[in-house]
């Protein structure tokens, strides 16, 4: 049985190598056994940008990489030139391709599965690999209702499988640290945090309006497309409707088949944020957004806020989204002595600055001595000397083997599901909308 990789660098700064430790041992109680493979056997569902950058981090690339003890088994995808280029990237010859799911959950030779299929299909699909005992690693946001993120959770735990849901910046040691650190009362009470997401497409294409495999400025036959693409499979769950290249290539755009800004980016700030300060579901929420620039035929906003209350911590969370803007918004957590500021956005950040005021009482001697200079950082988070970890798609693989729950588990999973969901209400309603904590449900 494989255990997680040891921590291999030398601590600093006195925490860093206590903040790891706990991320390492933090995990949830052992769920029921079961016997090891020598090679874990993964089956890739949903072949298009998404999914085809995945199946090089556990296949590796001709030059290296990969996820040790792992081995490409079969991949499917309803439209043939991804399934092509996903079989290809999977380098596994004896791999079987796949157009219908369900045949991959009942090919013995899957022992876990990789979901990066539109967001409509994530509730069946997990649902479905659950009952079939396929432990599953699947791309955010996880749903778009509550009640298919209930359903998802139960599936889980009544399967006893390992689930993972993707969020990179678990794995960001920076992030480890820091919230060892805030833990600690470095900042004071946090009161304020902001955080945000800012795309800009290159010029004459705007965000979201990508071709698959293809580049920014090819557009595919539509004749072409649709005898390599079987449409009725792609829509599953969603409203039946005539093709629609739109539709199809740009499925973020529509409501049918995501949640616009709140499943794309600000699922992973507001996971990060949570990670981090472990908020849980937000009290209150109240979402402004709209189309300004972007009015190509899009039903989702270009321009997102989002304002959640955490009013039994304590807390406002603020989100902000352009996709007129190339400019970074780091998350910024601002507590009553000092503020904590990372680099960049929450699945890439490696390093943390924390400063102080000049009115805070914590640090005033320091202030007043010039030990400290009043907004000028008093201490730095390293990335060169910090320990390393799993990577997130380690993590969830590690804890195949020796059957613990991953970092971003069903229960975690069902935080973020909430969060996105309350935003995406309060927006369609136009009103804030309030966490029901016993009905667990949107109000």
């Amino acid at each position: 049985m494989v255990t997680k990789e040891p921590i291999t660098r030398r601590t600093f700064l006195g925490t860093t190598g206590a903040a790891v430790a706990a991320w390492q041992a933090g995990a949830p109680a052992v769920l029921a056994s079961r016997s090891p493979n020598d090679t874990i056997g993964v089956g890739h569902i949903g072949l298009g940008v998404r999914g085809g950058s995945l199946i090089p981090e556990v296949a590796g690339r001709p030059l290296g990489g990969g996820i040790k003890g792992t081995l490409v088994t079969a991949v499917c995808d309803v439209y043939k030139p991804h399934l092509e280029k996903g079989f290809e990237r999977g380098m596994n010859p004896q791999a079987k391709k796949y157009v219908d799911y369900q045949d991959l959950l009942a090919d013995p030779a899957v022992d876990a599965v990789v979901i990066a299929t539109p967001d409509h299909w994530h509730s069946k699909m997990l649902i479905d690999a659950a009952a079939a005992g396929k432990d599953v690693y699947i791309e955010k946001g996880w749903t778009r209702t509550i009640a298919e993120a209930k359903a998802m959770r139960e599936a889980v735990k009544k399967h006893d499988i390992v689930m993972q849901l993707g969020h990179q910046s678990r794995a960001q040691v920076a992030g480890i640290v820091a919230a060892q650190r805030i833990a600690e009362g470095i900042l004071g009470p946090v009161s304020l945090v902001r955080t945000g997401r800012f795309e800009n497409g290159p010029e004459g294409e705007a965000i979201w309006r990508w071709y698959g495999w293809y580049n920014y400025f090819e557009r595919p036959d539509p004749a072409q497309v649709v005898k390599d693409l079987d449409w009725d499979r792609w829509l599953g769950p969603a409203p039946k409707v005539p093709f629609s290249m739109e539709h199809f290539w740009h499925w973020r755009c529509y409501w049918n088949y995501g949640t616009g800004v709140a499943g794309d980016l600000l699922s992973h700030e507001v996971d990060f944020v949570h990670s981090v300060l472990r908020l849980g579901i937000p009290d209150t929420c109240f979402t402004s957004a709209q189309n300004i620039l972007l009015r190509d035929g899009r039903e989702v906003p270009d321009t997102w806020s989002t304002v959640y209350g955490y009013e039994k911590k304590g807390c406002n969370v603020t989100f902000d989204c352009s996709m007129n803007s190339s400019f970074v918004q780091p998350p910024e957590f601002r507590g009553k002595e000092a503020m904590l500021r990372f680099d960049t956005i929450a699945q890439s950040v490696g390093m943390y600055e924390i400063s102080a005021d000049g009115r805070s009482g914590k640090y005033k001697a320091e202030l007043e001595s010039g030990k400290y200079k009043p907004g000028q950082p008093f201490e730095k988070f390293d990335p060169a000397k910090a320990p390393q970890v799993p990577s997130h798609m380690e993590d969830f693989f590690n804890c195949v083997r020796s059957r613990q729950k991953p970092k971003c588990n069903e229960d975690e999973a069902f935080i973020e599901a909430a969060t996105l969901v309350m935003a995406v209400t309060s927006l369609k309603e136009k009103r804030q909308v309030r966490w029901d904590a016993e009905k667990e449900d949107v109000v």
